[in-house]
């Protein structure tokens, strides 16, 4: 592992403030193409237009491309901005920049500041992870880098780079997701560099889940000992989530022309993403599960169907407020500006229902976040006056 060096802290400037609390209503989907079937040739999944009224209230205002967003158990809420930046609103409704040195930030195109989670032992350690591009010397990629902040919400100290190598290719599919488990490791998600062979490639970390200890070495379980891989074929992972009372991951893959998709992990599986069918170029043309040219592909537990959402997140929400949808799947939409929820079966390999939320209210909607109290954090991803948004249901 390289470790990068410190440089002058960079101070990020922009205003973030809060904003009073809206109400948004669940409406039906009103596109007119087919979504959420399991395949295009497989039944539709039904809607049910039955998700509780939700309550939004801006946390954090004046921001552009706020990737991700992490609640603290002292009830302090982090983001950052995907060209640099972090901001945090405090437990006692003070908001602002938290100082951070990203002078190596690597921001170009789809690739920056990206994933952050907190570490599963914050409350004591105050330690978490980000995902981001780097770029130093003759190295240019995407790390993970560990961070701890003061008890003021004031500054983040860099620790080590726990994990670099992961590849980049100026920005696109960059990936890139960090789920802290149950268990205190880290599982991410990361992208292809829209590059025909990453993905299959299994010394590369792109197109692929790593798993990893904190220390960045690869977790117990993983199909190879040495290696951080955990499953391979992926195009553009952008969503991690463990499902509560199965410990299930599941990875939400960003589709082409078609087809996002929802993957249950199994350690060593092959999703099936296999963009070289013309030698030396990136061929999107093939399906996103690819079982012929990828034997024993692991088929996806939910796809989009013939048109894409541009799914950019999971987390599963729960509490007796979500009422028929406690315990479901929710997913960020980007390019349909909405959130989706999914009920699982109960085998985890299938999708019985689906419903949506917030649509075309906020614009892009990238992650979402579970909160102890059952409420998402939701941050949009509209380049211009973006926001972190806490959703409640009202159920």
């Amino acid at each position: 592992m390289r470790h990068p060096k410190l440089a002058a802290l960079a101070l990020a400037t922009t205003a973030v403030i809060g904003l009073p609390t809206a109400q948004a209503t669940a409406q039906p989907l009103p596109f007119p193409f087919d979504t959420g079937s399991l395949g295009s040739d497989g039944p539709g999944v039904p809607t049910e237009d039955t998700l509780p009224e939700l309550t939004v209230t801006p946390v954090l205002d004046g921001l552009d491309h706020p990737w991700d967003a992490v609640q603290a158990p002292d009830g302090a809420v982090l983001t950052g901005q995907r060209a640099g930046g972090f901001f945090v609103r405090r437990a006692d409704g003070t908001t602002g920049p938290v100082t951070a040195d990203l002078s190596d930030l690597y921001a170009q195109s789809e690739t920056g500041l990206m994933g952050i989670a907190l570490s599963s032992n914050f409350a004591q350690s105050r330690t978490l992870y980000t995902c981001q591009g780097f770029q130093g010397g003759d190295v240019t990629d995407i790390r993970i880098q560990s961070w701890t902040v003061d008890a003021g919400w004031t500054t983040l100290t860099r620790g080590a780079a726990i994990l670099t190598g992961i590849p980049v290719n100026e920005g696109r599919h960059g990936g890139c997701r960090i789920l802290t488990a149950a268990d205190g490791t880290l599982f991410i998600g990361t992208g292809d560099t829209a590059q025909p062979t990453v993905s299959q490639e299994p010394n590369s970390l792109g197109g692929k889940t790593l798993h990893i200890n904190t220390d960045g070495t690869p977790a117990a379980g993983n199909p190879d000992p040495a290696s951080p891989v955990y499953t391979l074929g992926h195009r553009n992972a952008q969503g991690l989530a463990q499902q509560p009372g199965t410990g299930r991951i599941y990875a939400v893959d960003q589709g082409t022309a078609r087809d996002d998709e929802v993957n249950l992990l199994v350690a060593g599986g092959n999703y099936g993403y296999k963009p070289d069918r013309i030698p030396g170029i990136y061929d999107e043309s093939v399906p996103m599960t690819d079982p012929s040219r990828v034997p024993g592909a692991v088929a996806a537990a939910w796809s989009s169907g013939s048109t894409t959402l541009a799914t950019g997140s999971a987390a599963f929400v729960t509490g007796s407020g979500w009422g028929p949808w406690d315990g479901a799947l929710v997913m960020g939409g980007l390019k349909t500006k909405q959130l989706i929820f999914l009920r699982l079966a109960a085998d985890g390999q299938s999708v019985t229902a689906q419903t949506f939320g917030l649509q075309n209210q906020y614009g892009r909607l990238r992650s979402v976040t579970p909160t102890v109290d059952g409420s998402l954090l939701v941050t949009t991803d509209n380049g211009s006056a973006d926001q972190v948004l806490r959703v409640t249901p009202q159920g």
